[in-house]
């Protein structure tokens, strides 16, 4: 029997900037992020508005936490009227533990939720971890760097029940989602082009983990690899990659990343029709960690859809509101992503950003799921970022790692009911 939808109490996996705002050398220098991240400010609001219940963070260093909580002091509870910044801190006191994650998600209870804002390689085993304890998950993109991982977390989603989401918050980009659905009115697709990149500052920021970890492509590309995955949605599948990468910016002074680290990466992907045979598409996912340092965004991103009947633009960088300062020049700004000027109350005003809603349409289902009200497969049907509904994101950003690791095109198959890279 259904029953009320109670608050959440909810685990922070990271403590970097997009959860806190803090680097570690002090408050973030992305404009996008405006010092104070998003993760935490998001779940303090909806603690605030009666969603949210018990707070907590995990880090892999105890020693952090006195700045952090310091730096939310700061930039948000003495910014913001009535926001409660209180949590508990993962791990207790000095300590370094990469494996901490595990001691806070053993003091939660099932149907707590877990949100993991960590690098690339540790997103499936936490996830995993969390999903085995009958724990709601919401993870950053790229969901996970393996396909054959992916599958097995929506394989153990179903198992325990869970609510497992993947953070792609541009799917809640009101003019994302309405080219979306207008794409839908354009015919068959024909050629694809998206384009993100970020100013060469942010290897200062990634050092300890770019090109180690991860690359540009599975932290940038997967923002617009999903948008175009979503718009193809039961319409045409990919089904070959070809990677090529520009490199020698990130390896020279100063940034000095690893030898493998790469500046650029384009993934040329073939897409074919599911409704025509003879329909076949072309798309092209390029991003960038060495953009230009004063190009007055912090993100570049746009991208280029062209089908049969018509054609879609969107250029979310640039939106028509910018701004001009004597000592940086002139600035364009996203509110529709994170508003962070208080209301006139005084209080968070930004709950319509989309960075906001997209953890919040997380929590909305954890909760109903919690009362009976939803199953976690119903929300499969939504177009919602469900780890079921996500796959073929991981499966293109695997094959282009594959493609540039061993010079080959990768194609991408069905078999048995599971997608493949072969």
């Amino acid at each position: 029997m259904a029953g009320e939808l109670k608050k959440l109490n909810v685990l922070m996996c990271g403590t970097g900037e997009y959860t806190t705002g803090w680097t570690g050398s002090g408050a973030s220098k992305s404009d996008k992020k405006a010092s104070i991240g998003v993760v935490g400010l998001t779940c303090f609001d909806l603690r605030r508005l009666g969603k949210v219940d018990k707070l907590s963070m995990v880090g892999t260093n105890g020693s952090k936490f006195p700045a952090i909580r310091k730096h939310l002091q700061e930039n948000i509870a003495n910014v913001y009227k009535d926001m409660d910044i209180s949590f508990d801190a993962y791990p207790e006191g000095d300590s370094i533990n990469a494996e901490a994650y595990k001691e806070a998600i053993d003091k939660l209870s099932p149907g707590d939720a877990v949100i993991i804002f960590t690098p690339d390689s540790t997103h499936y085993r936490i996830s995993l971890y969390a999903i085995e304890r009958g724990l709601h998950v919401l993870v950053t993109k790229p969901a996970v760097q393996l396909l054959h991982h992916h599958n097995e977390l929506v394989e153990a989603a179903k198992k325990h029940n869970v609510v497992c989401f993947v953070e792609h918050h541009k799917r809640f980009d009101p003019v994302y989602s309405d080219a979306k659905a207008r794409s839908a009115s354009l015919g068959e697709f024909n050629f694809f082009s998206a384009w993100m990149s970020q100013p060469k500052s942010q290897l200062e920021t990634f050092r300890a983990w770019a090109g180690k970890d991860s690359d540009i492509s599975y932290y940038l590309s997967s923002h617009h690899i999903d948008i175009h995955c979503w718009m193809m949605q039961d319409r045409a599948v990919p089904t070959r990659v070809v990677a090529s990468a520009a490199a020698g910016i990130a390896t020279s002074e100063p940034f000095n990343c690893v030898p493998q680290t790469e500046d650029t990466i384009t993934l040329l992907v073939d897409w074919q029709s599911l409704t025509s045979p003879n329909h076949r598409g072309t798309a092209v996912y390029t991003a960038s960690w060495t953009a230009p340092l004063k190009a007055g965004i912090h993100t570049a991103q746009h991208w280029y859809y062209m089908a049969e009947k018509g054609e879609i633009n969107v250029d979310q960088a640039h939106r028509g509101y910018d701004i001009v300062h004597d000592e940086t020049g002139k600035a364009w700004y996203n509110p529709f992503y994170m508003k962070y000027s208080p209301s006139e109350s005084g209080h968070f005003d930004g709950q319509r950003g989309y960075g906001y809603v997209s953890i919040e349409k997380f929590i909305d289902a954890a909760r109903s799921v919690n009362a009976g009200l939803t199953q976690p497969g119903d929300y499969d049907k939504h177009g919602l970022p469900t780890i079921a509904n996500t796959v073929l994101t991981t499966a293109i950003l695997n094959a282009g790692r594959i493609s540039l690791d061993e010079k080959r095109p990768v194609s991408i198959k069905r078999t048995d009911g599971q997608w493949v890279l072969e």
